[in-house]
């Protein structure tokens, strides 16, 4: 009685309460049904009722009774009852007549035939394929279906067996959210008329939660012969890390989540797919600079003590920074030639063509997608219909719509530009504030250097095991920098993200689309600037502004921080150390947030209910437990994956690894993100979605400009053209060899013309140097020696390899770019045999209707005659 009465001040009718002579602990509460075992819960809201919170009770008591006005069904679980003592558990069912009103508005189609068009053919071969296949009732859990946009008024038209079961639940849910998000909390004669939504009153405390079920737990069925368990099918198939080698079962994650979820998915794993063949390429690329070792003529003159260990180098910093031997190089020569050899340029290339070949197959494979998902007259048009229920609150303008000749809010342009520019505003800011930290991070290696420079002078780093030889001051530095760079990245990322959803936020967007899609946006040029901006400053800055002995450049012209050069190997092996700790400490980090952080928040939050026997453990409160899955969580997981395919084909020249590294983590990360989202997360609303959105254009995008960037870094980052142009034009009796390059790369400067600043202090320099024996040291470039006409500027070779530089980027970019758009012209965007379905299912709706009408016609005449 004291629970009935309790129910009542709540606000409920006498019918949402505890139903009287069922008794509770005798009825398992691990169901996704009302206590009556047969109406089906569609969604649950979540509160604490505070004992001061009177206005929340009477929101809630004006929501809860406009949503029965709706048409909803209610039911409350007490505090009582909940495992804490304190939440109330509000449970939502739809009635048939709201289900097909609604199914009506938001044309959601439905099967009217099955399909009769033969299936795939086999493919040659299939058995190889075997243990990669997972069940047919996994991979395709309904039968296979010509659809139309549901028409309430022609229900004799569809195939509905049972009224109760032919919406599935990703249906239902998203039907609800619908009626959630416009549903009003005020009453009627209130003259507040933005009292509207379920996102309102989560924000204002009103409700703490608001999801719809998952329908058991995942690691056993429903004891429940109605629900169909589909979680703990996709947890067995899919989400168990020791399936990696599985295809993934899309229809049923599609009929489980939704369209947008099953969108991303089947982007992911088809970028993985194809992800194999660059790695393998890539490998072949890496192990052919490993076993080519022998020919690498240039880095045995450098290690050579007879060439190199004679060969003495100018000071690389002022003052701190002693004359040094080019043979103490020598293990980063032959690091370099790993990565800058012929093979990495024929990779440039590949890659650029992989990256059309990709792009062009998944807007096939999308295609294919849009046709078996129903999403073929998916028009963004009526996801523009869609409102966002913000845009309607804060719109109080209205104007006539030319199309549908009604009423709608529109924002005012005047706020809206003034809106615009601030965002913009804000956004440049963020890029400036990043651009700042770059500059930060190269005074502090540019500063270190010099210090690292002078510890090292004695080499106190061969004591150390193992590695102390490959120890030198550009390596500490180079590695020391990029680490504090990833922490600055890390750190502004998650300053930035909430900036960025609230400038978008204030932007009011009109749709759901085009928040997202400014969302992205902004988040992307972000990103873009905060991961690759050290990247572009190794491979196009470092080393390329220095000047030369006894007329150094340095930073800003004013300070006393000089620029930093290149080793005599090239900056390269420097572009692949930053790319390596940036990517592979991105994805590390990743991974440890999105599954290592749900799960330790989960398993704290269920500590207490774990104890319970699980019929008393309820499916509301299970899933209440988890983490919510935000509207953003599957724009975070595309962010990433796009970033992941920058540093895959903007800087994929200098590490071919690149790609295998890129496989490797995005096999892990189709599970996790399988595992979190079943075993971790609240079932998320289901959404449509037709394609990958903004996405699209950014990764084109990116694929372009890759093509420019990857033939810039081969010709001014790598060492390739240099050594050409050596080879065929200044190789010694023109024998097209190597020996002689190292000499033939290294200018001549006399020592006395340093000036105080310059000259290294007493004790820097080795014990080795005596400066009136040596009167010379080498430097990095092409200049005429002292005692020339024309001492100290270019040599002609300069010029050659200058010219053949830009030469070869224009060759580059333009084959690369005919082959590209050669490949996207030969291959058509929708494959043939998905058309010839297309026309054949429109064929049919149209027979079908015209008999359907007639069919009705003659009924009425029978009927009236």
């Amino acid at each position: 009685g004291e629970q009935w009465v309790n129910c009542l001040v709540q606000g409920n009718s006498g019918v949402n309460c505890l139903v009287p002579g069922v008794d509770k602990h005798q009825q398992s509460k691990d169901s996704v049904f009302f206590r009556d075992g047969k109406r089906r819960i569609d969604f649950i809201l979540s509160y604490v009722d505070d004992r001061d919170g009177e206005r929340k009770q009477e929101r809630r008591k004006e929501y809860e009774a406009n949503l029965q006005k709706a048409g909803l069904e209610l039911e409350t679980e007490d505090q009582s009852e909940s495992d804490d003592g304190k939440t109330y558990y509000v449970k939502i069912h739809t009635p048939w007549d709201v289900l097909a009103t609604y199914a009506d508005v938001l044309k959601i189609k439905v099967p009217f035939k099955a399909n009769d068009i033969p299936a795939h053919k086999d493919i040659p071969m299939n058995w190889l394929f075997t243990p990669f296949r997972l069940p047919n009732h996994i991979m395709n859990p309904e039968p296979d279906y010509f659809t139309s946009p549901f028409n309430k008024e022609k229900i004799d038209f569809f195939l509905i067996d049972d009224k109760e079961t032919f919406f599935p639940p990703s249906v239902r849910n998203r039907i609800v959210y619908y009626i959630l998000a416009r549903c009003a909390y005020y009453k009627e004669d209130s003259d507040d008329k933005n009292k509207k939504g379920i996102k309102r009153l989560l924000n204002n405390g009103t409700y703490g939660a608001a999801f719809p079920l998952h329908d058991s737990r995942y690691w056993k069925a429903s004891r429940d012969p109605n629900s169909e368990s589909e979680r703990f099918s996709l947890y067995k198939h899919w989400a168990r890390f020791f399936s990696f080698f599985k295809e993934q079962p899309l229809n049923l994650i599609r009929k489980y989540y939704g369209e947008k979820i099953g969108i991303y998915f089947a982007w992911l794993g088809f970028y993985t797919e194809m992800l194999f063949f660059a790695a393998v390429v890539g490998l072949i690329c890496f192990l052919y600079g490993l076993f080519t070792f022998d020919d690498n003529v240039w880095s045995k003159e450098i290690c050579s003590e007879e060439i190199g260990g004679n060969i003495i180098m100018c000071p690389l910093c002022d003052k701190t920074c002693g004359y040094w031997k080019l043979n103490s190089t020598c293990n980063s020569s032959w690091q370099s030639h790993m990565f800058d050899n012929v093979g990495t340029v024929f990779f440039a290339i590949f890659m650029g063509i992989w990256v059309t070949l990709f792009l062009e197959f998944w807007k096939r494979r999308q295609a294919r997608l849009e046709y078996e998902w129903d999403l073929v007259d998916f028009e963004e048009e009526q996801q523009q219909l869609q409102l966002r229920p913000e845009y309607e609150i804060k719109c109080t303008s209205r104007r006539l719509n030319r199309v549908t000749q009604e009423m709608e809010p529109y924002f005012p342009a005047k706020s809206q530009c003034a809106r615009t520019f601030l965002s913009g505003a804000t956004v440049i800011f963020w890029i400036s504030l990043i651009i700042a930290c770059i500059i930060g991070v190269i005074a502090y290696r540019l500063a270190v250097y010099a210090a690292f420079a002078s510890i090292m002078k004695d080499s106190p780093t061969n004591n150390i095991h193992m590695v102390g030889s490959l120890i030198t001051p550009q390596l500490a530095t180079s590695v020391t920098a990029s680490c504090i760079n990833f922490v600055i990245i890390m750190i502004l990322n998650v300053m930035y993200e909430r900036v960025a959803i609230w400038i978008t936020d204030m932007e009011i967007p009109k749709t759901h689309l085009e928040y997202e899609n400014k969302l992205t946006v902004k988040m992307f040029l972000f990103q873009f600037v905060n991961y690759y901006s050290s990247c572009f400053y190794v491979a196009f800055f470092k080393g390329k502004f220095v000047g030369r002995p006894g007329d150094y450049i340095y930073m800003f012209g004013w300070s006393k921080l000089r620029n930093e050069e290149c080793d005599p190997g090239g900056c390269l092996i420097e572009l692949t150390t930053q790319l390596v700790i940036v990517m592979a400490g991105k994805q590390v980090w990743g991974n440890i947030q999105e599954a290592l952080v749900p799960w330790l928040l989960n398993w704290w939050g269920s500590r207490k209910a774990r104890s319970h026997p699980e019929s008393l453990y309820s499916r509301w409160e299970q899933d209440h437990d988890l983490q919510n899955f935000s509207h953003l969580g599957l724009f975070y997981e595309y962010l990433e994956m796009v970033i992941q395919f920058g540093f895959i084909t903007l800087f994929v020249a200098s590490f071919p690894l690149a790609p295998l590294l890129a496989l490797l983590n995005n096999i892990i990360e189709v599970r996790v993100d399988a595992w979190k989202f079943t075993t971790q997360f609240r079932r998320p609303v289901a959404a449509k979605a037709h394609s990958i959105g903004a996405w699209q254009e950014i990764l084109n995008g990116v694929a372009v400009f890759s093509v420019v960037t990857n033939a810039f870094i081969v010709a001014f980052t790598s060492d390739m053209i240099p050594r050409l142009v050596y080879m065929y034009a200044y190789s010694p009796d023109n024998d097209l060899s190597m020996k002689g390059y190292i000499n033939n790369s290294l200018s001549v400067f006399n020592i006395s013309g340093f000036s105080e600043d310059n000259r290294p202090d007493d004790g820097e320099s080795p014990e080795w140097f005596n400066s009136s024996v040596i009167t010379t040291c080498r430097y990095r470039d092409y200049r005429y020696p002292p005692g020339h006409e024309k001492q100290y500027t270019h040599t002609m070779q300069f010029w050659h390899i200058l010219a053949a530089k830009l030469a070869f980027i224009i060759i580059m970019e333009h084959v690369v770019f005919m082959v590209k758009f050669f490949v996207a012209w030969m291959i058509p965007d929708v494959p043939a045999e998905v058309k010839a379905r297309v026309k054949r299912e429109r064929y049919l709706i149209q027979e079908y209707l015209h008999n359907y009408e007639v069919f009705i016609l003659m009924k009425h005449s029978t009927c009236t005659s």
